[in-house]
């Protein structure tokens, strides 16, 4: 097995994200032919795609997408150091390269026309933020903390240190930071641990629940609370709860020895509707304005404000979502290994369910989306390939 999906936007995405495509056996390589076929209307199968060229990769380097920007971090120098490529001309030299903090992990995003890269040491389970220019690499500010960019500002909290589940709670207290200057704005006391959430869905908003249940929806240009109410006793994480739109889904025990799913409306958070779930474990993401679930069974999608349920992938079950920073307004990417055990399908689920739409070929590593398009390895090279093509 060739293929290898990576982790790299650090935000504790569910552990399926860290799982390769699993291989195939014989009777699950016809089955997945079958659905492909099927999908097809019994062509001959998925084309290929056609990709760019980007940068040069050496072994051990990490590669980003943030905005405008293809980003390789080397740690072979010392110190490592970082190169920015034009994402939409990634053949071309290099726009800036600096040195960074050697670490065991980066991540970067943008807000406004910064560069947020984000170092994680994962012994001490500890994140510094450096704010770049996203035109020259130059550093501007540096946090000692976790920063977030949040709509057109910015959000730092310091992680409850966790070499095992690194990036899942927060402590202390959530600061508004001004992103020119990098300085508080405002901040707002954690007690004991929470966690947080920026909703790209709702602009200018950030979800604070706490330990004691209390969920708290403020405002990212003040830390006013523009919303508020208790939720039940749950796992609490990165991925639980989910939001979509002005929709929030929990899951979490109902009482009786099981587990349910209940809808809230926001700000509010009155609850909306509740349903009983099979025990064992379960994944939940948006898709494309649903929620997509993965539990032994399958892979399901139901209506965040009514909880009916749109359909049904049994055999959903054997892909693996590709990592890569989620919006909930956007199909959801997965990989499955094609039937001679090689290659890899690569097919997105939505409103209409799941569509297969090309085949990657053997020897691609560590892909991972970035907007319209999956960032490969091919051995040393950045490969690009695009998603919506016809």
């Amino acid at each position: 097995m060739s293929v290898l999906i990576e982790l790299g936007d650090d935000r504790g995405a569910p552990r399926d994200d860290d799982r390769p495509p699993r291989q195939a056996s014989r009777g699950r390589r016809v089955a997945l032919l079958l659905v492909v076929c099927a999908l097809l209307g019994g062509a001959a199968g998925p084309g290929y795609l056609t990709p760019e060229l980007g940068p040069t990769a050496p072994a051990g380097a990490t590669v980003l997408g943030a905005g405008p920007l293809l980003l390789v971090v080397d740690p072979g120098p010392n110190p490592p150091t970082l190169s920015a490529y034009d994402a939409a001309a990634p053949h071309r030299p290099a726009r800036w390269r600096v040195a960074v903090s050697p670490a065991s992990g980066w991540s970067a995003e943008t807000v406004g026309d910064l560069l947020l890269v984000v170092e994680r040491d994962q012994v001490r389970g500890t994140r510094v933020t450096t704010a770049r220019s996203i035109r020259t690499g130059q550093a501007v500010w540096r946090r000692p903390e976790r920063v977030y960019a949040a709509g057109d500002a910015a959000v730092a909290v310091s992680e409850v240190r966790s070499a095992s589940e690194p990036g899942r709670r927060v402590e202390g207290s959530v600061h508004g930071v001004d992103p020119t200057t990098g300085l508080n704005r405002w901040s707002v006391p954690v007690p004991s641990t929470a966690v947080l959430r920026v909703l790209p869905d709702m602009p200018g908003r950030l979800l604070l629940v706490q330990d004691d249940g209390l969920a708290r929806l403020l405002d990212t240009r003040d830390g006013t609370d523009r919303g508020r109410g208790w939720l039940p006793p749950a796992d609490y994480g990165p991925d639980n709860p989910q939001v979509v739109g002005a929709h929030l889904v929990l899951r979490h025990p109902n009482g009786s020895g099981g587990a349910a799913l209940t809808g809230y409306d926001l700000p509010g958070l009155s609850p909306r509707w509740q349903m009983p779930i099979e025990p064992g474990e379960l994944t939940l993401r948006p898709c494309q304005g649903l929620i997509c679930g993965q539990d032994q069974q399958g892979r399901w999608a139901i209506d965040a404000g009514t909880g009916a349920r749109r359909w049904t992938w049994p055999a959903g079950a054997h892909w693996d979502a590709v990592a890569g920073a989620r919006v909930a307004s956007e199909s959801m990417v997965l990989l499955g290994m094609a039937s001679d055990g090689r290659r890899v399908l690569v097919a997105t689920v939505g409103p209409d369910g799941h569509r297969v739409i090309a085949v990657l070929p053997a020897g691609l590593t560590s892909c991972r989306r970035v907007d319209t398009r999956l960032i490969c390895r091919d051995g040393t090279r950045v490969t690009l390939w695009p998603l919506d093509a016809p």
